[in-house]
């Protein structure tokens, strides 16, 4: 009778220890303005990475403040450049890894087809008005910019419904909580409704700053997810996505 030898258990391990390290992930946080389109640069980035990229989505402020907080995550994406630079400022973030990704853009959006909400806005023909919070969204910022270089800020503070985010915001008009919403230009609204497309000089730009943060696992995985955003392929993403970047304006 001829025995077979027994199976290898360290070859098993060892073979289940380097899937492992191939398929190392990295915990990526995102403002909720831009998740549509990083779904898109996660799925041609894995084409050719055994990287898995995990999000956590949310308003900046809130996510800033996770960090802040110890949060386990390698890669911030902001909507605006202030708040990178804090954890910068307090050594949570690298100096060096900083860069603009993107460039958002504000629109006012009503599901009332062949309306104007340009016009709407001015003279008062809604019940209500949403968009994020100014106070932790950068687009609810811009929005309140916006509002107040119409100088209609005070004009209807007590007809404001406040989103978290700007998905939130998005939410309020589609299911028709707000009649006119402040949205990015990349939410997807298809042919619903109708936009103004909010001219630049109303509010200032929407700079989207990413940083690496510091003392985390897996440092070099997360630098090279972050240098294919800054790459060709994905600034096409990007600019088709609704936002322009630096070189695309």
């Amino acid at each position: 009778m001829i025995r077979r030898p027994p199976r290898s258990t360290l070859s098993s391990s060892s073979a289940a220890s380097d899937v492992y390290k191939r398929q190392a992930s990295i915990n990526v946080a995102v403002a909720s303005n831009f998740v549509t389109p990083m779904r898109k640069l996660i799925e041609q980035y894995q084409r050719n990475s055994n990287t898995i990229v995990k999000l956590s989505i949310g308003s900046s402020g809130s996510l800033h403040a996770q960090i802040a907080n110890g949060a386990p995550l390698q890669l911030f994406f902001s909507a605006d450049q202030e708040k990178p630079e804090a954890l910068i400022d307090s050594g949570m973030a690298s100096k060096d890894s900083k860069i603009t990704y993107a460039i958002g853009k504000l629109r006012l959006w009503t599901t009332q087809a062949n309306a104007d909400p340009l016009d709407m806005l001015v003279s008062g023909s809604f019940s209500k008005m949403a968009l994020a919070n100014p106070l932790v969204a950068p687009y609810g910022e811009a929005a309140d910019a916006v509002l107040k270089s119409l100088g209609l800020k005070e004009k209807y503070i007590n007809r404001r419904v406040i989103g978290q985010n700007i998905a939130q915001t998005f939410l309020y008009v589609e299911s028709g909580n707000a009649d006119l919403g402040f949205i990015s230009a990349s939410q997807d609204i298809g042919t619903q409704g109708s936009v103004w497309d909010i001219p630049s000089e109303l509010y200032n730009p929407i700079k989207q700053d990413a940083v690496l943060i510091n003392n985390q696992k897996h440092q070099k995985k997360a630098q090279e997810f972050l240098r294919f955003i800054g790459s060709d392929q994905a600034k096409r993403v990007i600019v088709e996505s609704g936002y322009s970047t630096l070189d695309n304006r």
